[in-house]
C-alpha cells in the first residue's frame, strides 16, 4: 500500500496533536512530511522527532532559529522554514498528497489555500478559510481538483450523511434541509444577567469536548456555530434557509440531514474529534480512531432544542452575515477574532464579545470580494475598527 504523504498546518494544537495520534495508530497508512506550528518550539521539534519529518514550520520568523537550535537538540535533520511563506511552502510541498489545515482563525487562510491552488487534498478543520473567503476558495479547490473534506464534527456528520454527488445540488440530492448540531457550552441554562460574570476559565471549560481556548470561548458564546452555519452554505453547496441548529447538550449527534422523503440521517459518536480526522484521513475507507464506543444502551437521554439567540446573539450576527453575503462573514470573524482575544486577556467582560461583533459589521461598509487581497484587506479593516471599539469598553 502508497503511503499517504501529510502536512500538518498547527500541529501543536490539538487538532494537530489528535491527528498525529490517529497516524500513530495507522503507521503504515501515512508518512508525515511537514509540520509547523506557531510559536511552540519545542513541541514542533519533539513531534518532528518523533514522525520523521524532513520540513519544520514556524509562524513567527523570530523564533526560526529557536526552532533550529530545539530541532538539534531532539536529534532532528528537518529543513526549518518560518513565517507565512514557510507555511505556504510546507502546504505546497510537491511529494505532499494531503494537506490537514488545522491553524485557528485567519491566520490558516493562505496556507490553505494555496494547498488548494496547488490541488492537495485538503482536510479542512481550519472553518475560517470558508467563513471569510468561501466562495473564493471553493472556487480554487474546483479549478484544481483538490478534494475539500471536513475536519470539524458537524461538518463531518454531514459530509457521512449526504449521499454520494450532493455536489451538484442540495435539491437534487432529494435533501430538504442540513441540520447542525451545538452542544450549548458551558453556560446554556446561565441566566442571561449573570454572563457578565464568566471567567476566561469558565469559559473554556466546556462540558463535552477538549479544544484549545478560542474555539472554547467560541463555542460558549455560540459564535462556533455560526461560524460552522457559514462554513456549511459553502461546503455543501446550500442556500441559508437550507441550514439549521438545533441544541444538542449530550454531542452523541454530531449533525444531521433531513431529506424531502421525510427520512433524517446522522451520525453518532463520542465526543472525540479523533473520529472525523481518522474519517477524511482515510476517506472513502475506515481505519482505527483509538475512540471510545458509544454505549447505547445506556443512553436514555437525547435531547434537542431551538437555540435561544436572545441569550447568545452571536449565532443571529453570524446568519445575519451569511445572507449579506460578499465582505459580512469576514468581518464578523475578524470582529470576532479580536473580541475572544480581548476577553481571554481580560480586558472585556464575557457578555461585551456579541456587542462588539455587532458594531463592528454595522460600521464596517459592506464590499464585494473579488480575489484573496479583497479578503485579507477587510480582515484588517475589522480587526482595525474592532480594536479601536474594543479600547472604548
Amino acid at each position: 500500500m502508497k503511503k499517504q504523504k501529510l502536512c500538518i498546518l498547527g500541529s501543536t494544537g490539538s487538532i494537530g496533536e489528535s491527528t498525529l495520534d490517529v497516524i500513530s495508530r495507522n503507521p503504515e497508512r501515512f508518512e508525515v512530511v511537514a509540520l509547523t506550528a506557531n510559536r511552540n518550539t519545542g513541541k514542533l521539534a519533539e513531534q518532528c522527532a518523533r514522525f520523521d519529518a524532513r520540513l519544520a514550520a514556524i509562524a513567527d520568523p523570530a523564533l526560526q532559529d529557536q526552532l533550529a537550535n530545539d530541532l538539534r537538540q531532539v536529534g532532528s535533520k528537518a529543513e526549518v522554514f518560518s513565517g507565512e511563506q514557510g507555511l505556504v511552502t510546507a502546504a505546497t510541498l510537491g511529494e505532499i498528497d494531503s494537506v490537514m489545515a488545522a491553524i485557528v482563525g485567519a491566520a490558516g487562510l493562505q496556507p490553505t489555500f494555496h494547498a488548494a491552488r496547488h490541488g492537495k487534498k485538503i482536510l479542512l478543520a481550519n472553518k475560517e478559510s470558508l467563513v471569510i473567503a468561501g466562495e473564493i476558495f471553493i472556487a480554487e479547490a474546483r479549478r484544481n481538483n483538490a478534494d475539500v473534506l471536513p475536519v470539524d464534527s458537524e461538518h463531518n456528520a454531514i459530509f457521512q450523511s449526504l449521499p454520494p454527488g450532493f455536489e451538484s445540488g442540495l435539491d437534487e440530492a432529494g435533501v430538504d434541509k442540513i441540520i447542525l448540531t451545538a452542544s450549548g457550552g458551558p453556560f446554556l441554562d446561565m441566566p442571561a444577567d449573570e454572563l457578565c460574570q464568566v471567567t476566561p476559565k469558565q469559559a473554556c471549560a466546556h462540558p463535552n469536548w477538549d479544544m484549545g481556548r478560542k474555539i472554547s470561548v467560541d463555542s460558549a458564546t455560540l459564535m462556533n456555530k455560526g461560524l460552522e452555519v457559514i462554513e456549511a452554505r459553502w461546503l455543501f453547496h446550500a442556500h441559508p434557509d437550507q441550514i439549521e441548529v438545533l441544541v444538542h447538550p449530550q454531542s452523541i449527534v454530531h449533525s444531521m440531514v433531513e431529506y424531502r422523503d421525510g427520512s433524517v440521517i446522522a451520525q453518532l459518536g463520542t465526543p472525540d474529534m479523533r473520529t472525523p480526522i481518522a474519517n477524511v484521513l482515510a476517506w472513502p475507507q475506515r481505519i482505527e480512531a483509538g475512540v471510545k464506543r458509544l454505549q447505547l444502551a445506556q443512553m436514555n437521554d437525547l435531547s434537542f432544542r431551538e437555540p435561544d439567540l436572545e441569550r447568545f446573539p452571536c449565532l443571529s450576527l453570524a446568519f445575519d452575515a451569511m445572507r449579506a453575503g460578499d465582505s459580512a462573514p469576514a468581518v464578523l470573524n475578524a470582529a470576532n477574532e479580536v473580541a475572544v482575544e480581548y476577553f481571554l486577556e481580560g480586558r472585556i467582560g464575557f457578555d461585551r464579545i456579541p456587542g462588539l461583533v455587532g458594531t463592528v459589521m454595522e460600521q464596517v461598509p459592506l464590499v464585494p470580494l473579488d480575489g484573496l487581497d479583497d479578503v485579507m484587506e477587510q480582515d484588517r479593516v475589522a480587526r482595525t475598527c474592532a480594536m479601536e471599539y474594543a479600547e472604548k469598553l
